[in-house]
Parts: C-alpha cells; sequence; structure tokens
C-alpha cells in the first residue's frame, strides 16, 4: 500500500527541486520533514507541504502507520514555461524562462 502527493505547476525550477529530493529519498518520513526544515533551499517550503499532505493522505485514506512510513518515491518533471522578454542594449531582446515543476511524493510502510 502506498499514499501519494502530487505538487502541480509550483513556480520553481525543477533542477533547484531535485537537489532536495535527492536528500530525502529512501528516509523515514519523521527525518525527511526534519531534513527538510533544516535546508536552506526555497524548494524545502514546497517539500514540507507536500510531505505533511502525504503524510495526511496515509493516515487519513488508507489507515497507515504515520511512525512506519518512508519516502519510496519521490521526482520532479518539468511544467509548462513561461516565456518573457527582457529588452537589452541596442534593440534586442531576450528571452527570460520562468521555468515550474511537477513534484510526486509517494509514502509506504516499512514491513
Amino acid at each position: 500500500m502506498e499514499a501519494r502527493a502530487y505538487l502541480k505547476y509550483a513556480r520553481i525550477s525543477p533542477r533547484k527541486v531535485q537537489i532536495v529530493l535527492d536528500l530525502i529519498r529512501n528516509k523515514p518520513a519523521d527525518v525527511a520533514m526534519a531534513i527538510l526544515r533544516n535546508t536552506p533551499k526555497a524548494a524545502s517550503e514546497y517539500l514540507i507541504k507536500l510531505l505533511k499532505s502525504a503524510m495526511a493522505n496515509a493516515e487519513n485514506n488508507h489507515n497507515m502507520d504515520v511512525s512506519r512510513l518512508y519516502v519510496a518515491e519521490c521526482f520532479v518533471s518539468p511544467g509548462p514555461i513561461l516565456k518573457r522578454i527582457r529588452p537589452r542594449a541596442q534593440g534586442r531582446a531576450y528571452r527570460i524562462e520562468k521555468k515550474s515543476s511537477h513534484v510526486t511524493l509517494v509514502l509506504k510502510e516499512k514491513e
């Protein structure tokens, strides 16, 4: 049995999220939460909310024991890119890409 939580259209680059996800993969849920709370990265805020949501899903929807949960899977995929134009010298225009992310977090119970 597993509990999933999704975060879609997060306005942060997938590359930045991936760094933090690598820290919590295969860790117990409470340890992962402690790591996220003490990691000074922008992605940590998004992932704390996502982990809380996954833990609540596990407890309320699947009747799983919260103390035995661990992060079985976590991955990020790129979302849509907002393309913006930045004026530059001599009439040129540079493109600015504002990236977004879709994050998936899967919790499972240890036997």
